[in-house]
């Protein structure tokens, strides 16, 4: 990664803010990733239409992008398929434990002024600093 993309950025940024405003227009909700996920298995019966719709245009998007532009999201796993499922799990534990994830802290909660996503989206960002810079040796 030693390009730098401001338009395809701005474009996805907007795409993300329309998608979470038009979530809260029409439906009430806040487009909080891990809490739509996890309504589906615990939720109302009556609430999960909506909740596998948002989903499934996440998978989809992801799924058409990758057919249109493959080389968009061309990349190398380095880390073993146990390492993976391990850092998906202890990402899980962490959302659960701050109630909630970027998505919806970061995203929904700071346009807010959520005084709680603030600090829970410092708290993301300065553990993801901290663990890349110690990951990587250092900030080069």
């Amino acid at each position: 990664m030693t390009e730098f993309t401001p338009y395809s950025a701005l474009l996805g940024g907007a795409l993300i803010g329309l998608a979470a405003t038009a979530l809260l227009l029409f439906n009430g909700r806040i487009a909080g990733i891990t809490g739509i996920a996890g309504g589906l298995l615990g939720g109302r019966p009556g609430d999960r239409a909506w909740r596998v719709a948002f989903l499934a245009g996440l998978v989809l998007g992801g799924t058409g992008l990758a057919l249109a532009a493959p080389q968009a999201l061309a990349f190398e796993l380095t880390r073993s398929p146990a390492a993976i499922v391990g850092a998906g799990l202890l990402v899980g534990f962490g959302t659960r434990l701050g109630g909630g994830c970027t998505s919806g802290h970061g995203v929904c909660g700071i346009s807010r002024l959520s005084t709680r996503s603030l600090v829970a989206t410092g708290a993301f960002m300065a553990t993801g600093f901290l663990a890349a810079s110690v990951l990587t040796g250092g900030v080069a």
